[in-house]
C-alpha cells in the first residue's frame, strides 16, 4: 500500500505546477507514513509539500462529507440541469471557483466534546449489546 501511496504522490508532484504548494489532507494509516515515503518528502525540492491529517478515530470521509454539502447547498440545489454535461459543467466551474478562494474547514469541537460523544455511543452500543445477549 505504501509503494501505491508514492506512487500516486510522485503523479501529484509531477502534475501540479512547481509554483504551487501540495497540501494532502490524509487519514492516519500507516501506508502513508513508510521509510519510502517519508525520505521521499524529506527531500529538499518537495519542501513545497504539506501533509494535514485528520483527527484520529476520524474519517477522512468527513472532509469530503463536509465538501460535498457545500457543493450540494450551494451549487447543485439552486441550479436547474437538463443534461449530465450541463451538471457536470456546473459541478466543474463550481470546483474551480472553489479553489481560486479556498476556506478551510475548521474542527469545532473541542476534545472533550468528542471524548464524551464517544463514550455515549460506547454506553448506547454496550445496553443494546446487553439487550440482546440474553
Amino acid at each position: 500500500a505504501g509503494a501505491d501511496v508514492l506512487r500516486f504522490f510522485k503523479q501529484i508532484d509531477a502534475s501540479v505546477p512547481r509554483s504551487l504548494d501540495v497540501h494532502v489532507v490524509l487519514d492516519n494509516l500507516s501506508a502513508h507514513s513508510t521509510p519510502e515515503i517519508k525520505a521521499w518528502l524529506a527531500h529538499k525540492n518537495r519542501r513545497r509539500w504539506h501533509l494535514h491529517y485528520t483527527p484520529t478515530s476520524s474519517s477522512w470521509l468527513n472532509l469530503i462529507e463536509r465538501w460535498f454539502k457545500e457543493l450540494t447547498d450551494k451549487r447543485l440545489r439552486r441550479g436547474v440541469f437538463t443534461s449530465v454535461t450541463d451538471l457536470a459543467d456546473a459541478i466543474t466551474t463550481w470546483a474551480q471557483h472553489w479553489n481560486e478562494e479556498p476556506k478551510p474547514f475548521v474542527w469545532k469541537a473541542t476534545a472533550e466534546d468528542i471524548i464524551a460523544k464517544v463514550q455515549r455511543g460506547r454506553t448506547a452500543l454496550h445496553k443494546i449489546k446487553s439487550q440482546t445477549d440474553h
